[in-house]
């Protein structure tokens, strides 16, 4: 995440659609945990504005010209000191949801969520806390359980088994929802070695965040 400068979490807020950046830039520079620092109109353009804006928090559409945002997510979470991304969207579909937390967004949102509920997520994304709202969690358990359990359960095994038996462990508890203090409380060790084994496991597993570790987790059924 960029460091935090000024009076709040700085934001870009990304949309194709001019009204939609308006009320959004309008309704959450209101808030005073935010600091909208810039927009962009396409995927493309939010690589370039994230470059020039670092925000620490990335607030992206899906659906876009140019560059659809769930490339540019990928783009933008790829890069050194990277912002969190919250996608915001009016498609809640499993297969945008999965799309956009493997490229590495921290949240995803219904644009049909409460101007406060987009101002919570963004402070907690900032703040090192993956968001997913209750209709989108719903879907990700749905999808955990589904038809092709047992073949994804198998290839994250396969990945998993790169990690130690306490780096496993702390991936487990990372899919359970567990913080890094709870983690430390119940596998008896200090914080500092629970962030030194997450930062492993993210290492060897070519993965950026909490979020893409959760998900390999539920896929092996460690949670």
């Amino acid at each position: 995440m960029a460091g935090m400068v000024g009076t709040g979490v700085r934001l870009l807020v990304v949309d194709d659609d001019p009204l939609v950046r308006a009320g959004l830039k309008s309704m959450l520079g209101g808030a005073a945990e935010l600091e909208v620092v810039g927009e962009a109109a396409d995927g493309r353009a939010a690589i370039d504005a994230v470059r020039a804006a670092k925000p620490d928090v990335v607030l992206m559409d899906i659906t876009m010209p140019v560059m659809d945002g769930l490339t540019a997510t990928e783009a933008i979470r790829s890069g050194a000191d990277a912002p969190e991304v919250v996608i915001l969207t009016t498609f809640g579909s499993e297969e945008h949801l999965l799309h956009a937390l493997r490229a590495g967004a921290a949240g995803f949102l219904l644009k049909d969520a409460a101007p406060q509920e987009i101002v919570d997520a963004v402070v907690k994304v900032a703040g090192g806390d993956p968001i997913l709202s209750g209709a989108v969690t719903r879907q990700l358990m749905d999808y955990v359980s589904g038809p092709d359990e047992q073949s994804r359960r198998d290839e994250a095994l396969e990945v998993l088994a790169r990690l130690t038996d306490r780096e496993r462990e702390v991936a487990a508890a990372v899919a359970q929802g567990k913080s890094n203090a709870e983690i430390a409380a119940d596998l008896a060790m200090g914080v500092p070695t629970v962030k030194t084994h997450l930062t492993r496991v993210l290492l060897k597993l070519g993965l950026n965040n909490r979020v893409q570790v959760a998900l390999l987790a539920h896929d092996a059924g460690l949670a």
